[in-house]
């Protein structure tokens, strides 16, 4: 696929308009009988995040989202059909039927047309007249509307129109009136008529419907600018093509009839979306709620499954679609379904960002396996000014790094987060917790088989500076009179204390922290994730193998990995461990860390981030789960994690279990 470009950073109508609401807005107010912890005053400081998200989703990232999307054409069916998508086992997921669709051919009318049509001010009256007949046996309205071709706007029936903007698009062929009609009916309304004809297309199929339906993607007529893409040379003006998700992706297989096995394994995919669902009715408004998970194999980078919520029906895109339909399925309050949250959702994550902070306190050599650290429910710095708390104002006491893991520590986290900062004069791309992030992927697409796929952000001295003079143009413009909208100056120890814990500007898709995970998992390895594994011939026969190398490989001392690992297994399985009430009666060892990422103004995101490892199993996973809204990670997050180690070890989820550790 073509790379989408950068956007160059402006402040365009979007950003001015975020920022006149921070600038309008209300501030956070920090929960009562709550200490404050770190990503809570920070959130204070940071009131204006809208301009933030603003400035970085839209202006730093360069991501193009997946809503450039646009409504289904003229023509949903093709005439030959696309190929499958097959789960692992060779199930269905994607598939096509017969249908009947009703067109009009512009050459055979009583009046031919031709894309010269749509310079006249309306259809001649010949075929007006076949015009209305086809409307009256379809149900479709005769009245006149305002219908803009080109670059004029005439008053035309609903089919004269449809025809004037079918004639009127270069290369265009039959135009399609009605789709998916009754064989009888469809052949029916077509007889008699001159230039108009039924005619059998081929409908794409979902099968299990929103499962797994932002990764699936969907199809619909090709576009204007599609068909000036060197991958689109020579296709037809009307023809159907992949939009989103895997049908785009690989549409030149699936196009051309072959078929794609990918590494979904259904049954697990079902059991995701199911606990997923569950939960964000548990722990959120159900108005609200959203959230996404991955697993994946560690050691490969195969999708075993993937998922957001909310989702949608793709077969909606199958045929003509509404522009109110559309916008509801764009729309915040129907919580943005078209989204893929697993691959473009950005998010601070919370504890589940620890183990990077730990491998870089022990690489760097900030930190050794054999220190100690006396947890006083307290961690002071700013010459005392700033003291941060643990959740609930718990001390633990004396901690080494396995136990501080195994617990969440937030003061333990926050210690190295201030050991780990450097000079921003001299190390503007940050320390050794940048560099650190980085290796393991953080901040940087991890080259998923998608067409869209969130870079997120992984912050740093010259990221800040660079928001700085991007503010500093705003107030200058708008004479705010203030010093800043959304950030408090330059880089400080404070911002690296926050990275240390997963908050403040850190924004990390579920996928990369999966893609974080599997490196942990292996031994160092930064896979490349794919879904798809192999195209087959018309036969079933493999024609190619997708199998991507990975990405690199990372240098890990076994000792500091070996010490990282055992505190994510004592967090699963070990008395005050934050998610062992949950996964220690599963029959693998289980690796993981909860995480509870603090948001301005609404409840905390919840995280559960885990593996059980090819040393201890032929089926090697990893889990990512995020429960928009949902609270803490072992109460939101790790039940559905657990399904899902369940489901894939056991053959079925069993029980819905919560913990109740209120670690972030």
């Amino acid at each position: 696929m073509s790379e989408r470009p950068r956007v160059l950073i402006e402040l365009g109508d979007e950003l001015e308009r975020a920022a006149q609401r921070v600038l309008t807005g209300r501030r956070r107010r920090l929960g009562a009988g709550r200490a404050p912890t770190l990503g809570s005053l920070m959130a204070v400081l940071a009131a204006g995040a809208a301009v933030a998200v603003a400035v970085v989703a839209i202006l730093l990232i360069g991501h193009r989202h997946p809503h450039a999307l646009k409504p289904a054409g003229p023509r949903p069916g093709v005439s030959v059909p696309r190929g499958k998508i097959l789960d692992r086992n060779g199930r269905v997921l994607v598939g096509s039927r017969r249908a009947i669709d009703v067109e009009i051919v512009p050459a055979h009318l009583p009046v031919p047309l031709s894309g010269e049509a749509s310079q006249l001010a309306g259809p001649p009256i010949a075929d007006q007249a076949v015009y209305d007949r086809l409307a009256a046996a379809l149900g479709i309205s005769t009245r006149r509307r305002a219908c803009p071709v080109l670059r004029s706007t005439w008053r035309l029936t609903e089919v004269a129109c449809d025809v004037a903007r079918g004639v009127s698009r270069p290369g265009s062929q039959n135009v399609t009136v009605a789709s998916d009609l009754a064989p009888g009916l469809g052949r029916n309304v077509a007889a008699g008529l001159p230039g108009v004809t039924a005619a059998t297309v081929y409908l794409t199929t979902y099968p299990y419907r929103d499962l797994g339906a932002q990764m699936l993607g969907t199809v619909g007529a090709i576009t204007a600018p599609e068909l000036s893409e060197p991958q689109f040379r020579g296709v037809p003006a009307d023809a159907v093509v992949g939009q989103t998700g895997l049908e785009d992706f690989y549409d030149r297989y699936l196009r051309g009839r072959y078929e794609l096995q990918t590494s979904i394994d259904l049954g697990l995919e079902r059991v995701g979306q199911s606990s997923l669902a569950s939960s964000i009715n548990r722990n959120t408004s159900r108005r609200g709620g959203a959230g996404a998970f991955v697993a994946m194999d560690p050691q490969s980078g195969q999708i075993y499954a993937m998922g957001s919520l909310p989702s949608y029906d793709p077969s909606i895109f199958t045929k003509a679609i509404s522009r109110s339909a559309y916008a509801n399925l764009v729309s915040p309050r129907s919580g943005d379904p078209l989204n893929d949250r697993a691959t473009d959702g950005l998010y601070a994550t919370g504890s589940t960002f620890k183990p990077i902070t730990a491998m870089a306190a022990l690489v760097s050599g900030v930190w050794h396996l054999g220190d100690t650290y006396d947890d006083t429910g307290q961690y002071c710095f700013s010459q005392g000014r700033l003291c941060l708390h643990n959740s609930g104002n718990v001390a633990n006491g004396s901690l080494d790094l396995v136990n501080a893991i195994r617990v969440s520590d937030d003061v333990f986290f926050y210690n190295l987060g201030a050991k780990l900062n450097a000079d921003p004069a001299t190390h503007p791309s940050g320390g050794p917790l940048q560099q650190w992030a980085r290796l393991f992927g953080i901040g940087q697409a991890t080259g998923i088989d998608l067409p869209y796929e969130a870079s997120g952000r992984l912050p740093d001295p010259k990221w800040r500076a660079a928001i700085s003079q991007v503010e500093k143009r705003y107030e200058e413009k708008h004479h705010t009179g203030c010093c800043t909208i959304a950030y408090p100056g330059p880089w400080t120890v404070g911002d690296n204390v926050n990275l240390a814990v997963g908050q403040g500007n850190l924004l990390v898709t579920p996928l990369q922290l999966a893609v974080a995970y599997t490196a942990i998992a292996n031994g160092g390895t930064i896979v490349r994730p794919h879904i798809a594994s192999a195209v087959l011939g018309p036969g079933g026969q493999v024609v190619q193998q997708l199998e991507p190398l990975p990405a690199r490989h990372v240098n890990l001392p076994p000792a500091d990995l070996a010490a990282i690992r055992a505190g994510l297994h004592e967090s699963a399985t070990r008395p005050g461990g934050t998610s062992a009430p949950v996964m220690a009666r599963l029959p693998e060892p289980v690796y993981g860390a909860t995480g509870s990422a603090q948001h301005a103004d609404q409840p905390d995101q919840a995280w559960y981030a885990g593996y059980v490892p090819a040393t201890a199993t032929s089926k090697p996973i990893v889990v990512v789960v995020t429960v928009e809204k949902g609270g803490f990670g072992a109460v939101a997050a790790a039940p559905v994690a657990r399904q899902i180690l369940s489901q894939w070890f056991l053959g079925r989820p069993g029980p819905y279990v919560a913990g109740s550790s209120r670690t972030p």
